[in-house]
């Protein structure tokens, strides 16, 4: 990555953040409850992982060792707002397995590996892709991961910065190096790009007029 695209990605974020300021992000009151989002936010809206969320606490099963014990047809039925209820459920067993298997149930032991191993441990559960890894390297473990998502694709594609054709890992790899490795940093940029792409840069009828970032934009908007 040459150093014109490193200085253009930090304008990015500086210019975001002196627009939207602070975000403090991800929602989740601890690191269980942040994975338990990862996996249920997966195609669907955060509305509805809030009630299952819910429904889970309620049910007194927010914490691994009572999900562990949870029949599930049981965890099935209580994370049944989210679409793909019950192969979300089998995703949610899958991790406790992993983290049960590998850590002995206890996150600190799972968190306390590097962020490459952390990740290639995460990647080899079944059904944790590479963004639902790294949401739970950055949101519950604390390390400086960053987050790609559909609205950083959309935000960087009209901005010039990339075609769009670019693979996770490649877009993952311009934000690892032209960032410093400060997790608050990674998390503020990813919460900051999310508010632009659902507030302004929409995906039709972008909201063009006052946006911060269109004197760089490549993105011209049809005549209305």
């Amino acid at each position: 990555m040459n150093r014109s695209s490193k200085q253009q990605l930090l304008q990015i974020y500086h210019r975001l953040l002196a627009d939207y300021g602070e975000q403090e992000w991800w929602p989740g009151s601890d690191p269980f409850e942040v994975i338990v989002g990862a996996i249920l936010t997966q195609r669907v809206s955060w509305k509805n992982v809030e009630l299952a969320i819910d429904a889970l606490k309620d049910a007194q099963l927010m914490t691994p060792d009572a999900l562990t014990r949870a029949p599930m047809a049981a965890i099935a039925e209580l994370i049944r707002p989210c679409l793909f209820y019950n192969e979300k459920a089998a995703r949610l067993r899958a991790f406790l397995d992993f983290l049960n298997a590998r850590h002995n149930g206890d996150l600190r032991s799972l968190f306390a590996l590097s962020i490459d191993d952390l990740r290639r441990e995460l990647l080899s559960v079944c059904g944790i892709g590479e963004e639902t890894a790294d949401a739970i390297i950055l949101y519950a473990a604390g390390k400086a991961s960053f987050v790609v998502d559909a609205y950083t694709r959309r935000i960087l594609t009209r901005l010039g910065l990339i075609t769009g054709s670019e693979t996770y890992g490649e877009l993952r790899s311009m934000f690892m190096q032209a960032l410093p490795g400060d997790a608050g940093m990674h998390n503020e940029y990813h919460a900051l790009l999310v508010r632009h792409g659902k507030e302004r840069c929409l995906a039709r009828n972008p909201k063009c007029d006052g946006c911060v970032l269109q004197g760089s934009c490549k993105h011209v908007p049809r005549a209305q």
